[in-house]
């Protein structure tokens, strides 16, 4: 159970309507990392952002020290750093946190450019490639691939304190291109909200295309939440959430995201439109934050057993991971552990998957010392 912070200055007590209070500082959003661990979520993710935001590996490495047992779930979108610049940074923070260190990987269009998603991807394909064997080998290492060619003597650095393939890979994306990529090589299918036939049907291609690559993946929901003791009182918190949106001001958010143009956002966007007018896509699914945000678009709305038994429905189907959040932040975040984090089992997926070791370091001999 993850929940998530607002690095890209995505946090608002009415939708749309700015409030310094919320605003993206560090102060604001390691304060929500900090009581997501103090409070026992597992993950937290980190977002990535261009036009407002923080830098979520810079910021993570701020908070590997300031935190106790929290991964940290951290969106890099590939290409942006040289890959094995990366690679050694993302080992440091790795290190520094202990192994509580997780990666999204994000393939949107870099700050300032346009290109077709197939070259998105394959730049993806080549960058996750890379780190992974700079994460685990000593070199030399030589890479000569489409995007990039580099010779370095060693790759000590950037080995991880996570083992077996380093920090877990998490993944979303819903074009042909995007699924091939995440079977592939990413440990975790994220997906946004839709009805659940649709996401059953996602998590049985998905997992067909893993399986020709000998993989298997575990899968995972990016969703906000909205619970109050009663179902009255959470369907007047999310009425009362876009009680003060402009729609031509909440367009312009939406607009201003590096993926507001991706396959996964227009589907979200076309599931809001075929909602009805009370926007709820299925019972308790309300569509409602998608008029001001792009990506993920959809809330769980309810009282504690309400939300507890939607979220054990996507378990049944298979899901093992849950992005979670809601607005304010922080307020959600203390409300959802109150009366709903008690209810559901919990584990750490790179606990589960053998990721972390006890002592990564191994002493250097004598002659290698002198």
């Amino acid at each position: 159970m993850a929940w998530f912070s607002a690095l890209c200055s995505d946090d608002y007590r009415f939708l749309g309507v700015p409030d310094g209070s919320l605003r993206s500082s560090f102060q604001h959003c390691s304060r929500i990392v900090e009581t997501s661990d103090r409070l026992g979520y597992q993950n937290i993710l980190l977002p990535s952002g261009w036009i407002a935001g923080q830098d979520a590996l810079t910021f993570a490495a701020g908070m590997a020290g300031r935190t106790t047992q929290i991964n940290q779930l951290v969106a890099l979108r590939m290409g942006e750093v040289w890959p094995p610049m990366l690679a050694r940074a993302v080992s440091t923070v790795d290190h520094m946190s202990g192994g509580r260190l997780c990666i999204n990987v994000i393939s949107s269009d870099l700050p300032g450019r346009r290109e077709e998603n197939t070259v998105r991807y394959d730049r993806s394909r080549e960058v996750i490639r890379i780190l992974q064997r700079m994460w685990s080998e000593t070199g030399p290492f030589e890479w000569s691939g489409e995007h990039y060619e580099f010779s370095v003597a060693t790759t000590e650095p950037a080995k991880t304190y996570q083992q077996n393939g380093g920090p877990l890979l998490y993944f979303g994306g819903i074009s042909p291109a995007a699924q091939t990529l995440c079977a592939e090589f990413c440990d975790v299918y994220l997906m946004w909200p839709e009805t659940e036939s649709q996401l059953l049907s996602t998590m049985s291609s998905l997992s067909r295309q893993a399986d020709e690559f000998g993989r298997t993946l575990d899968f995972g929901l990016r969703i906000h939440v909205i619970v109050r003791e009663t179902e009255k009182e959470a369907r007047a918190a999310a009425d009362g959430l876009i009680s003060r949106l402009d729609l031509k001001r909440g367009e312009e958010i939406r607009n201003r995201s590096q993926d507001s143009s991706s396959a996964g956002v227009q589907r979200q966007d076309e599931l809001r439109r075929q909602a009805g007018g009370d926007l709820y896509l299925e019972p308790h699914l309300w569509s409602g934050i998608g008029l001001a945000r792009s990506g993920c678009g959809s809330a769980l709305v309810g009282d504690p057993d309400q939300i507890a038994a939607r979220l054990s429905d996507y378990m049944d189907m298979g899901m093992r991971s849950f992005i979670l959040s809601g607005y304010p932040h922080l307020e959600e975040c203390e409300l959802f552990a109150r009366y709903v984090l008690p209810k559901l089992p919990q584990c750490r997926l790179n606990e589960v998957q053998g990721r972390l070791i006890a002592d990564p370091v191994t002493p250097l001999t004598t002659a290698e010392r002198t």
